[in-house]
């Protein structure tokens, strides 16, 4: 798939650190012909009240936690924006810390897990019901790195689960996706963020190292596959052309927890 004629060609790429990256999602959109606009309110840059130009939005994923909005103005700004983007109709991705924020934007909390666990490393989800069109049949091996979950509110639709944090993935409205999990992150990334890392992957639910990079081979090419895919699905559910959408209205979370 390439840009349509007469389309917006440029993609918000929402990072949260000065060094983030896109990763394969940044790569396979440019290799579709989108030109990706770098923001990071965290670093003072203003996010776009106009649209137009816009195909669609990516958050990504960061240290802090979307519940920040008290002590980082930046993470307040993405909570502010996100709403004008999806009741505007424009494609909205949430990867980790975006998908978080989209849940306290319509509603839902965010926390850790009940015994402090985390995910870190590779984690087995599985599709729901509703879940298979976007994610295929079969539970996916996909990588995580996060100290965080989220309950929903009912206007949500159920993607994907999991065991330890059940949900992995929700969809709102037509055009609004948040995924726990980190389908951009690379080999090389990987690298770099289990370098980093230090005592978190001594926490309860943390793989070691190794793991992370030698399972890369095992368990990407599947995850690779699907989001090159999904990356054209989402980009298709455009509802500009639409009736304007009704503003978002915060509704209670589904109690689906953290299992304990």
């Amino acid at each position: 798939m390439t840009v349509p004629a007469g389309k917006p060609n440029k993609i918000a790429i929402v990072v949260h650190q000065e060094h983030s990256r896109p990763g394969r999602v940044g790569a396979l959109l440019e290799k579709r012909g989108y030109e990706l606009h770098r923001l990071c309110p965290n670093l003072g840059c203003d996010l776009p009240e106009d649209m137009s130009d816009y195909a669609g939005v990516v958050i990504f994923g960061g240290p802090m936690s979307a519940n920040d909005c008290g002590t980082l103005n930046g993470i307040k700004c993405e909570l502010d924006w996100i709403p004008k983007v999806v009741e505007a109709g424009v494609p909205y991705l949430g990867l980790c810390l975006g998908a978080k924020l989209l849940t306290r934007a319509v509603g839902g909390k965010v926390g850790p897990h009940p015994k402090g666990h985390i995910e870190a490393g590779y984690v087995r989800v599985t599709p729901t019901e509703a879940g298979r069109p976007w994610m295929g049949t079969k539970p996916l091996s996909v990588y995580q790195f996060h100290r965080e979950g989220m309950e929903v509110p009912d206007c949500c639709e159920l993607l994907a689960v999991g065991d330890s944090y059940p949900v992995q993935g929700f969809r709102y409205r037509a055009n609004a996706f948040g995924f726990q999990f980190h389908p951009e992150v690379t080999l090389e990334m990987k690298q770099i963020w289990t370098l980093k890392a230090g005592e978190r992957l001594k926490m309860p639910g943390a793989q070691q190292r190794g793991v992370h990079l030698s399972m890369h081979a095992l368990y990407d090419p599947p995850v690779d596959r699907w989001i090159n895919t999904f990356l054209d699905r989402w980009l298709a559910t455009d509802q500009r052309a639409a009736e304007p959408a009704a503003p978002i209205v915060s509704q209670p979370s589904q109690t689906l927890r953290a299992a304990e």
